[in-house]
């Protein structure tokens, strides 16, 4: 199984913050109290991942649920994998994460998700970002006369 990086954690409680903002300024939402669990064994033990299986069923349901609000597939409908790359020019996966994608786990997504932005040289990251915001967006891409 794949492990869910700690910057995800970190998104996930932001995201419940967001939508369940403290009343008082002092207590947190009971998503955000099961991510932080997480989080600060993670921290403590000096751990950039946890196991999604080994992660407690409340905090990995917070945590699937921002993972829902997230764009699923990094594609931008550029696919030179198609034409025989091994990487794909436009949204930098492998020829087997474009293949399996569909049978990837949500940790695995996040896992190839995060190669990709730290890398930053697909298309997606650069010429094309504007289509990969819209693709993201779930909206269809514009497309320039010529």
């Amino acid at each position: 199984m794949a492990g869910i990086h700690i910057t995800d954690i970190e998104s996930a409680i932001n995201w419940w913050r967001e939508r369940r903002p403290s009343p008082d300024g002092i207590s947190a939402c009971a998503e955000v109290r099961a991510l932080a669990e997480v989080y600060a064994l993670m921290v403590y033990y000096r751990e950039s991942e946890c196991e999604e299986e080994g992660m407690p069923e409340r905090a990995k349901a917070a945590w699937l649920a921002w993972y829902d609000s997230t764009p699923d597939a990094p594609c931008i409908a550029i696919c030179s994998t198609s034409q025989g790359d091994e990487l794909c020019k436009g949204c930098g996966r492998t020829f087997d994460e474009v293949q399996n994608w569909p049978v990837l786990t949500p940790a695995e997504k996040r896992q190839t998700w995060r190669r990709i932005t730290l890398d930053g040289t697909a298309w997606r990251f650069n010429r094309y970002a504007e289509r990969a915001l819209e693709s993201s967006a779930g909206t269809p891409p514009h497309v320039e006369p010529r």
